[in-house]
């Protein structure tokens, strides 16, 4: 009868801590959340920052795979071409052009934009006008020349 009892009691204890149990207030669930904002905007800054010095990497190595093909293309040629067309589609003054294209599509920068191609025959220059198109800056506003690669 005393193990029947104690067994009641137990239950009475357990229904009776269960009734007591509540859920988190909206003061711990905005404490919460603030926390959450607080390290998301901490690693959105640290990836931003790791983008723009990416964009930076990709302009340098699209400009020197431009060069290759320039090269190629002065080596079949004697000559540079007078635009980055010249390089997709066959210059009537070349004879050794081709056949294949040097390349597929005129190449744009990581912002998007087209690259400023300048040429006198025997020497060209290859640039990125950087993030802000338009012409010096710095950081990533810089422009990327291929003379300076």
């Amino acid at each position: 009868m005393l193990a029947l009892k104690n067994r009641k009691w137990t239950a009475q204890k357990t229904i009776q801590v269960l009734g007591n149990q509540r859920g988190m207030t909206l003061i711990e669930i905005m404490i919460v959340l603030v926390i959450i904002g607080g390290i998301a905007s901490i690693l959105a800054t640290q990836i931003i920052g790791k983008l723009g010095s990416a964009q930076l990497k990709e302009a340098k190595i699209q400009i020197k795979e431009i060069g290759k093909e320039l090269d190629m293309f002065y080596t079949d040629c004697g000559f540079y071409p007078t635009s980055l067309d010249g390089l997709i589609t066959a210059d009537t003054n070349c004879k050794n052009w081709g056949p294949e294209p040097y390349m597929k599509k005129k190449p744009v920068d990581p912002w998007n934009n087209e690259f400023v191609y300048e040429s006198q025959g025997t020497t060209y220059e290859l640039k990125s006008l950087g993030k802000d198109r338009k012409e010096g800056g710095s950081g990533a506003d810089a422009d990327i020349s291929s003379n300076d690669l």
